[in-house]
């Protein structure tokens, strides 16, 4: 049985930190959770990749048991958390792997700093051009000709914030679950016990509007994403890049990893995951791990 720790650590940002740590080799593995999530969330996989990998799984600020005592503004702030991370406890980073908005997450830190790590792993990621939040239209499904601009527009919109934040106040997991199982959860569910473990994590999120505003403005492409022009950041991720998006995901579409792979150009290898949706954990985890493996080993 391979040990797996609860840690914190106090970082220079005035957050403290929880992660998971498991146990293995010298290569490194580190994984950033989606919005709605936090590191529980990767459990299955971390009890499923090979041994030789030494694992750490962060909450970021705001999720599962992290503090969240200064109020995120963008996608940044969450990476420059992951390079304090990573800077305290002195790690050598050999792959990157994210999730949804970890992947977002994941894009800016590689777009940042030097050597962030010899491989990065996305998994069902936000665009490299953003997350587009859009207002609820009278019929209370998304207006795509209103797409909102403003954190306060985010945060006062019925259908989505309003809607998903008051399931958190009331700890609705009914809600939740119908949400999940209609846009995640869309082949298999979790155990029962291991669904409620979820529910009761996703509970802990304390910055559901900051980060879809986040995602929003989000925008490290050459391309006008539709709030304005992108930053070309892109340009400075020199390392390669796996792109794996499930072929019935109904989060990330596929137009959305296609940006990712454009935006990349010759260091995305894409893999599309077969009878998966935005939760390859949970629909074919066997599939989901041999595809990372043969990227991280290759």
């Amino acid at each position: 049985m391979i040990k797996v720790g609860m840690n914190q650590v106090a970082l220079p940002n005035g957050e403290t930190v929880t992660y998971r740590e498991r146990e293995g080799g010298e290569a490194v593995v580190l994984m950033v959770h989606g919005n709605m999530t936090s590191s529980k969330h990767w459990d299955v996989l971390i009890e499923a990749l090979d041994p030789k990998y030494k694992l750490y799984a962060i909450d970021l600020p705001g999720f599962g048991e992290s503090t969240y005592n200064h109020t995120i503004t963008s996608i940044r702030d969450l990476s420059e958390t992951v390079r304090q991370f990573v800077d305290a406890l002195n790690l050598d980073v050999y792959a990157l792997l994210g999730w949804s908005m970890g992947g977002a997450v994941l894009l800016q830190y590689c777009a940042d700093y030097d050597e962030p790590a010899e491989k990065l792993l996305l998994l069902a990621s936000g665009s490299t051009r953003g997350y587009p939040f859009y207002g609820t239209g009278p019929e209370g499904l998304p207006d795509i000709n209103n797409r909102l601009k403003t954190l306060d527009e985010v945060r006062q919109d019925p259908g989505r914030t309003q809607a998903m934040q008051g399931a958190y106040d009331r700890k609705d997991k009914e809600l939740l679950k119908a949400i999940w199982n209609h846009l995640i959860y869309t082949n298999k569910q979790p155990s029962p016990d291991k669904y409620d473990e979820y529910l009761e994590d996703m509970c802990t999120q304390r910055n559901l509007a900051e980060i879809y505003q986040a995602l929003n403005i989000f925008n490290i492409s050459h391309h006008d994403n539709g709030l304005g022009k992108g930053t070309g950041e892109v340009d400075q991720i020199d390392i390669p890049v796996l792109v794996m998006h499930g072929e019935n995901d109904l989060v990330v579409t596929k137009p959305m990893t296609d940006e990712i792979i454009e935006d990349l150009g010759d260091r995305a290898t894409f893999v599309n995951l077969e009878g998966c949706g935005h939760s390859p954990l949970i629909d074919d985890l066997e599939q989901l791990k041999n595809t990372i493996e043969h990227f991280l080993e290759r």
